[in-house]
C-alpha cells in the first residue's frame, strides 16, 4: 500500500501527515488539501506508462500544489537549458556578462539536433548574445545552447543555481560534445546532458514567474523567451483554445520526454512539471506514448484549476 504524504496550503502552516491510502502506484505523491481529485486523476493516468515518470504541479495564486516522485532525481534532455537562460540573466544583472555582446558562429561550433543555426546559418554569422538565448529557447537550438555556454561557462551554470537552492539541477557538458567537453563524466553517463527533479524544476519556474531568480526585468523577458517555444508535442497538445498562453521548455532524447513551464489561465497560473525517463516507447512521432501522457497530464491540471463558469 502507498503512502500518501498530506501537505496543506503554503498559506497555513506546513506540517505532513502520513496516512494510509489505496492508489494504483507504489512511490510517494505529496499533495494539498485541495488537490486529492487531481492526484486520483494523475494516479489514473500514470499507472500504466511503461518508464519512470515524475511530475510537480503548483497553482502560483493559491500555493496549492501536487508532487509525484517529487525529490526523484531525472535527466533533463534539453529542459536544462531553462537552467542555462536563468544563468545567462543572472549573470547579465551582475553586469558580469553582456546580452547584446556579439557571438561568432564558426564551423566547428555547429552540432546536429534541434534548431536552425546548423542548417540556416552561415559560418561567420554573428549575432547578439541574447539572441543566442532566444534561439537556445525558442527552438531548443543545439547550437546556440553551446554558444551560450562558451559565454558563462559549464560549471558557472551549476554553481549558479546551487547558489540559487537547486543542487540536483545540473548541466553536465556542452550539447553533443559530452566525451570533449563534460564537467562530470559519471553524470553525464547516467542523466546525459543535465539533470533536474520535479520539486527544483517548479520552484525554479516559481522563482521566474515571482521576478526572485534574476532582476524584473530579466524575469520578464525569460517568460516572454518561454512563451515564443514552437514545439506543441507535450503539454500543450489538448490545450489549444482553452488557455491564454503557456510559458515553457521541451527536452527529448530517445527513452526521455520532459516538460515544464506555466500555464496562464483563469483560475492560474500553473506551474507544472512532467519528466519521463526509460520509457519503452522511443517513437519520434506524435503518437509517442509518453508525449501523449504529458499532453493528458497537462488538460487534468487545467480542467482541475481551470475557474468555474
Amino acid at each position: 500500500m502507498a503512502i500518501l504524504y498530506l501537505a496543506f496550503s503554503s498559506r497555513s502552516k506546513l506540517w505532513a501527515l502520513p496516512f494510509a491510502w489505496i492508489f494504483f502506484f507504489t512511490t510517494s505523491t505529496c499533495v494539498t488539501a485541495q488537490t486529492n481529485s487531481l492526484a486520483e486523476t494523475i494516479a489514473t493516468l500514470i499507472k500504466n506508462h511503461q518508464g519512470k515518470i515524475t511530475i510537480g504541479v503548483k497553482n502560483l495564486t493559491t500555493g496549492d500544489s501536487y508532487y509525484h516522485q517529487p525529490d526523484l532525481v531525472m535527466p533533463t534532455a534539453s529542459l536544462i537549458k531553462l537552467g542555462v537562460m536563468v544563468t545567462a540573466y543572472n549573470l547579465a544583472d551582475q553586469s558580469k556578462i553582456k546580452l547584446n555582446d556579439m557571438v561568432l558562429l564558426q564551423k566547428e561550433d555547429k552540432v546536429p539536433g534541434s534548431g536552425i543555426l546548423t542548417t540556416n546559418f552561415t559560418e561567420g554569422t554573428s549575432f547578439p548574445l541574447k539572441d543566442a538565448i532566444r534561439l537556445m529557447i525558442a527552438y531548443s537550438d543545439n547550437t546556440a545552447t553551446n554558444l551560450v555556454l562558451d559565454q558563462i561557462g559549464i560549471r558557472t551554470v551549476n554553481t549558479t543555481l546551487t547558489q540559487m537552492g537547486f543542487i540536483n539541477t545540473r548541466i553536465n557538458a556542452k550539447v553533443f560534445k559530452g566525451s570533449t567537453t563534460s564537467v562530470d563524466p559519471d553524470q553525464t553517463k547516467k542523466y546525459g546532458l543535465g539533470s533536474t527533479t520535479a520539486k527544483e524544476t517548479i520552484h525554479l519556474l516559481e522563482s521566474i514567474y515571482t521576478n526572485k531568480a534574476a532582476t524584473e526585468t530579466s524575469c520578464k523577458a525569460m517568460i516572454e523567451h518561454l512563451k515564443k517555444v514552437e514545439n506543441k508535442d507535450m503539454l500543450p497538445r489538448e490545450l489549444e483554445g482553452k488557455i491564454k498562453s503557456i510559458a515553457h521548455k521541451i527536452g527529448a532524447v530517445s527513452d526521455a520526454r520532459t516538460d515544464a513551464g506555466i500555464l496562464y489561465f483563469e483560475g492560474g497560473p500553473v506551474a507544472i512539471c512532467v519528466l519521463t525517463a526509460e520509457n519503452i516507447d522511443k517513437r519520434w512521432t506524435f503518437e509517442n506514448k509518453a508525449e501523449i501522457l504529458i499532453g493528458k497530464i497537462g488538460l487534468a491540471v487545467f480542467d482541475h484549476f481551470k475557474t468555474k463558469k
